[in-house]
């Protein structure tokens, strides 16, 4: 089956460093993983994964990204105001937005 690359499953603006961890949270979850199992095969620590789930403190990009791509999610990254971005969800207006 191929997939339409213009039609985005579900994108998520992410407008500070808190609005991650739901996400990342969600997707252990639905993969039916317990904190420990996860961070054991993405390769970080169970601070850092609690951290980021939590909004707490500081990742690293590189660390940020190996989560991501361990869960299966992936950071993209266009201008606010392309017409892909339109129909994505998020929870207001990004720190420079009116």
């Amino acid at each position: 089956m191929t997939a339409n690359p213009s039609a985005p499953r579900e994108l998520l603006r992410i407008a500070s460093a808190a609005d991650v961890g739901p996400v990342v949270r969600a997707r252990r979850r639905a993969q039916s993983l317990r904190i420990d199992d996860a961070a054991a095969l993405i390769g970080v620590s169970v601070d850092l994964l609690s951290r980021l789930e939590n909004g707490k403190g500081s990742v690293r990009l590189d660390k940020l990204l190996a989560v991501l791509d361990g869960l299966g999610l992936a950071l993209v990254v266009g201008p606010k105001d392309g017409p892909w971005m339109q129909p994505v969800r998020g929870a207001g207006p990004g720190p420079s937005e009116p």
